[in-house]
């Protein structure tokens, strides 16, 4: 599966943005989906987990209450909603894939860059 993000942007603090992550092919609905983030001099990071039905989800304490994850099947995407956001929200923000039964995220969005200004 190929993944492509997009709908970063630069906003005030205590504004919202939706990215978004739309995936290639047909076989999306097997896949366990996240967002990540890196930011400059940081490690990359698991943000939010959504499993292959969009049911259950995780998130990182972080942004736990602020962000939301979700995906249309039919459409082959998986969203971040993203509320009450900080400048330190931000960060390039990548998509990935995780085929069922594998061992980790082994599909990767080519990154989308979120700016948070106070």
């Amino acid at each position: 599966v190929q993944l492509q993000a997009y709908g970063g942007g630069l906003v005030q603090a205590g504004g919202s943005l939706r990215v978004s992550c739309v995936a290639s092919g047909r076989a999306f609905r097997w896949y366990s989906m996240a967002w990540f983030r890196q930011a400059p001099g940081k490690e990359r990071t698991s943000i939010a987990t959504v499993d292959w039905t969009g049911d259950s989800t995780g998130y990182a304490d972080s942004v736990k209450g602020r962000f939301t994850i979700s995906r249309d099947n039919a459409k082959n995407t998986v969203y971040l909603q993203m509320n009450s956001l900080k400048p330190e929200d931000t960060a390039v923000y990548y998509c990935a894939a995780q085929r069922l039964g594998s061992g980790g995220y082994g599909h990767w969005g080519q990154g989308t860059q979120v700016t948070v200004s106070s």
